[in-house]
């Protein structure tokens, strides 16, 4: 019994050390790391990285959900706050968040098409579309059920992760600069759907 208990810490470390360091290295180089880079990272051998994960796709939804899971995730702004404060809170929440997440998602860029993924990516498409549902509560309350999916739509795509890389990473616009732009996008966008006053 002492035995196995201490062989079960002792798979429970390595397996946290080869998280801690592909998660590192994502961070520092927003690449995929090898299992051989990881290995040296973690001081493990090659042979002990598979012995927790079938192969290198695995290891990184695993540490995708590892990142995601270490995210605090702030509180959204009221729906009762005036609309600009509104905008800026909600701009601050994601730019924040999306920074943090920047070189997981570009590090992704080889697993694609991995299905857990897929499954990842939109299920926080979808927390992000709720959030957009909660925070313009009162402006969505004005618009037809295809109005309110169409802003909904357009806030979506500019207000995505992929447009976030592309103003910070693409175009090398700091994080104020690039909120800036999001929160500009988010005030037309508003406007023009319910009114420069909604």
């Amino acid at each position: 019994m002492v035995r196995t208990d201490g062989r079960n810490r002792r798979a429970a470390e390595t397996r946290r050390k080869i998280i801690a360091a592909a998660k590192a290295m994502i961070t520092e180089t927003s690449v995929a790391p090898t299992v051989v880079g990881v290995a040296k990272r973690a001081d493990v051998s090659v042979r002990s990285v598979f012995q927790h994960f079938h192969d290198v796709e695995s290891l990184f939804v695993t540490v995708m959900d590892s990142i995601r899971a270490d995210l605090a995730v702030p509180e959204l702004p009221s729906a009762s706050r005036p609309l600009a404060a509104r905008i800026e809170d909600i701009v601050k929440v994601f730019a924040e968040l999306f920074d943090k997440v920047v070189p997981l998602r570009v590090a992704a860029g080889q697993f694609v098409d991995h299905p857990a993924l897929i499954e990842r990516s939109q299920q926080a498409r979808n927390e992000l579309r709720g959030a957009t549902f909660e925070v313009f509560a009162p402006e969505f309350a004005t618009l037809s059920e295809p109005a309110r999916e169409q802003l909904a739509d357009a806030i979506g795509a500019a207000l995505s992760l992929d447009a976030w890389i592309v103003l910070r990473r693409r175009d090398g616009l700091g994080l104020e600069r690039a909120a800036a732009v999001w929160r500009l996008t988010l005030t037309a966008l508003l406007a023009q759907a319910v009114g420069p006053k909604g």
